[in-house]
């Protein structure tokens, strides 16, 4: 049975759990509720909690272990004489979910009835035509025993979603009997639920903690694969981008590191004056009417596609920039350049900065603006001197949350700036043109993990160590932008 439909029926169960809870706690008081401990919904709360969470727990478990202990059953009973070559245990398992898929969307269930059977060239033809169209490539070499494989691997499948179903409602019919049974008046149905409620906060926050971790582990594991393929000197010291996966690549992060951090910097140079200027026109200087209006139509530069920013870079920016600044001057012909994207870039990122420094700056106590005018300080001697170093640490997270967005992005550079490594051979003034085409981490890292690639080889493994080393360039950003909010918070408090 899907696992849609058991959620259903859980549902179902919780919902009729609820209403025969409430029933039984108020007929227990004898139909007067002021004799209950509790509220009658907080009993049919219980009943509903106590089908919903086990059950629900237990399937998400079964999901999750269900799996991993199916295809390392399957990858035991592949003979080792199937492996050779090219061919992996990875890959070969690959095949084998393939072929297993194409199974349950053909329902043959009784496609190979003996352990050594081959399928018959006739069914492997209807086989590519049947599935061509959800994207199963089929091959008439494929070695029986991935078929054999496929096979156990549906059966195994089919076996587990079938007591899962079993246990999961088993469990959640269970839950019900047990709560409807010590539901009475007396029961402290509401500290229960309480409780419930507590720990269903705490596990939330549980989950989001151990997401991060998990994030950080996976890339820490996966990178240390990589250096143990690559040395790790050459990866952060090398001047040289060029992956080959056919071997012998140079895969330095430095070129990679350069343009990240020479775009980002353009892109914020552009964002933070507009938007910072733009937020203390808008909180000062700017009629109600005139914010309302204004305000929104700065927004809604969040709320563009980046695929369109990117579009607009190919267009309409890189060409301006290329015919009116490079050419003339003699320091560039391309249209994709670092200025390209970072400009477009800083267009994007205005809103970020603006609509934060905004909310910021209109938080300070009027107070604050009303002694300096007292003091004789004049509307801009206010705003300079008392109002911006008050909202200070506001606007340096407002600036953080741009450049962590500068430094994440992808498409604008795609479309923009190209997908060339920097080349730390051809000098200082190509470097530090922002007219020469460059590329970004983010970039790297999908190019890196597009298309039929080997993830055992360095060239797909240091996608992996480019984010790792990307998050930590961020975390210290973070710790930065956090060491001058406290600083200056203890300044104004």
């Amino acid at each position: 049975m899907p696992a849609l439909w058991i959620v259903a029926i859980l549902l179902a169960l919780a919902a009729a759990g609820y209403l025969a809870g409430r029933a039984r706690a108020i007929r227990s008081a004898g139909g007067d509720r002021r004799n209950m401990h509790s509220l009658p919904s907080y009993y049919g709360a219980n009943v509903a909690m106590t089908v919903l969470i086990p059950a629900l727990g237990l399937l998400v478990l079964w999901s999750l272990i269900q799996p991993s202990l199916i295809e390392r059953s399957i990858a035991d009973d592949i003979p080792a004489a199937a492996i050779g070559g090219d061919t992996t245990l990875d890959l070969m398992m690959a095949d084998v979910r393939r072929v297993a898929g194409g199974l349950d969307q053909l329902g043959t269930p009784t496609l190979i009835t003996k352990p050594a059977e081959a399928p018959s060239e006739e069914f492997l033809s209807g086989l590519r035509e049947d599935l061509g169209s959800v994207g199963v490539a089929l091959a008439s070499d494929i070695a029986p025993g991935v078929f054999r494989a496929a096979r156990s691997y549906q059966l195994a499948e089919a076996n587990g979603r079938f007591w899962m179903t079993i246990a999961v409602l088993g469990v959640g019919v269970l839950g019900l009997a047990a709560a409807y049974a010590v539901t009475n008046r007396e029961f402290r149905a509401r500290n229960v639920v309480e409780r419930g409620i507590l720990a269903g906060l705490i596990l939330c926050a549980l989950i989001a903690i151990l997401t991060t971790l998990g994030i950080v582990l996976s890339m820490l594991f996966e990178t240390q694969n990589f250096f143990s393929q690559y040395s790790w000197t050459e990866f952060f010291f090398g001047l040289e981008w060029a992956p080959d996966f056919r071997g012998n690549s140079s895969l330095s992060i430095i070129p990679l590191l350069w343009g990240t951090l020479y775009i980002s910097l353009i892109a914020l140079l552009v964002a933070v004056p507009i938007g910072l200027f733009a937020a203390i026109y808008l909180s000062e200087y700017a009629s109600p009417r005139m914010r309302t209006y204004a305000k929104p139509m700065i927004e809604v530069l969040a709320g563009i596609p980046t695929i369109v920013y990117g579009l607009f870079a190919l267009i309409t920016v890189g060409p301006i920039l290329r015919d009116y600044f490079a050419l003339p001057m003699g320091i560039g012909e391309s249209a994709s350049s670092v200025a390209t994207a970072g400009v477009v870039m800083g267009v994007m990122l205005i809103p970020f900065v603006s609509s934060l420094s905004d909310d910021i700056i209109n938080a300070v106590p009027q107070a604050m603006r009303d002694g300096s005018f007292g003091l004789g300080a004049t509307h801009s001697e206010t705003i300079r001197q008392v109002v911006i170093p008050a909202a200070l640490p506001g606007i340096v997270g407002a600036i953080l949350l741009a450049a962590s967005r500068a430094i994440g992005e992808t498409m604008i550079v795609v479309l923009g700036a190209g997908a060339a490594a920097a080349q730390f051979n051809r000098g200082l003034g190509e470097l530090v043109n922002p007219f020469e085409a460059m590329t970004t981490v983010t970039v790297k890292i999908v190019s890196q993990l597009t298309g039929d690639t080997d993830f055992a080889s360095p060239e797909t493994l240091v996608a992996f160590a480019l984010g790792l080393t990307l998050f930590v360039i961020t975390l210290g950003l973070n710790v930065l932008a956090l060491y001058i909010v406290r600083k200056y918070r203890e300044q104004y408090e």
